[in-house]
């Protein structure tokens, strides 16, 4: 079957493009191909952004950074008419920086002062989603750069953020936060214990477990958040919009492995569901024989017959080519697979490196590879 080819140039030169989207699992080369994608954009003349939500720290050695944060940081040494900049998403300052933005300055310092709201907006369980939302939105309304390019986490939670305005609705609207933003407006510990007489065996359980003091920094949390929950619900679903539309692309990363590719399954299924707009697959990592003619069988009986003879580098090198031409064999048969599953995904193949890339050169050289990609013909 012919696999259709993922045309990458296409993608980066479109000016309609304003918003790239990679995901996939864990240690497939999601960040260096997002940052790849971005210098090659940058170069080819567009004014460039690339966000990482992953938290690790390749991206800024890669590109020349002695370190990433939340203000976007600019790239030297790009070759071109183009500009690129590169940050990484910090989960708390982008929910201070949302705090002040939406709320007084006397509002804000007593919400910064809350013990819940500091567990809140560095650690608390999907905070992280709504906050990579949130900057995404204000990164798209600045119009600073005309393309955006977003690494996001590893495993499935990379599009959980895809989530959030659904989450934060019910989350918004639950039994909960009337039950926590309750006491507060009744008034302090007074009020909390007049609701929670009220209110019967659900908030002396919760009282029991997490104690009257975190109840009562909750309460005052949610009362003193209550006016800017609409918002928050408002620009999450707004970005989510700007996701589904024409101008954001979807790349699924993935590398020839079994757990690669079922996750990149994963992926391309709920983008499809979301109706998210998926322009196809990247597959890193892939090996090649160098010389096809040459079977793996072939090679094998050939070093035997060299090493009879002594001439055992020469057997070597036949044994290493048919190692490789194995790999290779293997790897052609998870991609038939997914191929099959999924027909109609055009892909672009990279070659393995010889080594890890660590500047911008290597960059250069992953872009290339990727403009270069063409996906299999056929399958065996």
């Amino acid at each position: 079957m012919t696999v259709p080819a993922l045309d990458i140039d296409a993608v980066l030169a479109d000016d309609r493009t304003r918003i790239v989207v990679c995901c996939g699992a864990g240690g497939v080369g999601k960040t260096t191909t997002s940052a790849a994608l971005a210098l090659r954009a940058a170069e080819q003349g567009r004014h460039v952004v690339v966000l990482t939500i992953d938290p690790a720290r390749r991206l800024a050695q890669s590109m020349g950074l002695t370190e990433l944060d939340n203000t976007p940081r600019r790239v030297k040494g790009i070759e071109g008419t183009g500009e690129l900049y590169a940050m990484q998403l910090d989960m708390k300052r982008t929910f201070d920086e949302v705090v002040l933005e939406h709320t007084t300055a006397e509002k804000a310092a007593e919400i910064f002062a809350n013990p819940f709201y500091q567990s809140l907006s560095n650690s608390f369980a999907g905070t992280q989603e709504y906050m990579a939302m949130e900057k995404l939105g204000q990164l798209a309304g600045r119009g600073d750069w005309d393309l955006i390019v977003v690494d996001t986490p590893p495993s499935r939670s990379a599009l959980d953020f895809l989530d959030a305005p659904q989450r934060l609705g019910k989350f918004l609207d639950g039994r909960m936060i009337r039950l926590l933003a309750a006491p507060a407006k009744v008034g302090g510990r007074v009020g909390l214990r007049v609701v929670t007489a009220g209110i019967g065996v659900f908030a002396r359980v919760l009282t029991r477990i997490i104690g009257t003091q975190v109840l009562a920094d909750m309460s005052s949390f949610v009362a003193a958040m209550e006016t800017m929950f609409g918002g928050f619900r408002e620009r999450a679903q707004a970005t989510y919009d700007l996701l589904s539309r024409p101008g954001t692309s979807f790349l699924v990363i993935a590398a020839p492995e079994p757990a690669a590719l079922r996750e990149a399954s994963y992926f391309v299924e709920r983008l499809a569901a979301d109706t998210m707009p998926l322009a196809g697959l990247v597959l890193n990592r892939v090996h090649r024989s160098l010389v096809p003619a040459l079977t793996a069988r072939r090679a094998e009986a050939a070093a035997e017959q060299l090493e009879e003879g002594a001439q055992k580098l020469a057997a070597a090198v036949l044994r290493i080519h048919a190692e490789r031409t194995e790999v290779a064999a293997r790897e052609q048969r998870l991609r038939d697979r997914f191929s099959s599953a999924h027909p109609d995904v055009p892909q672009a193949l990279v070659p393995a490196l010889a080594a890890d890339v660590h500047d911008l050169e290597g960059l250069r050289e992953i872009g290339a590879e990727l403009a270069a990609a063409k996906a299999a013909s056929s399958t065996g």
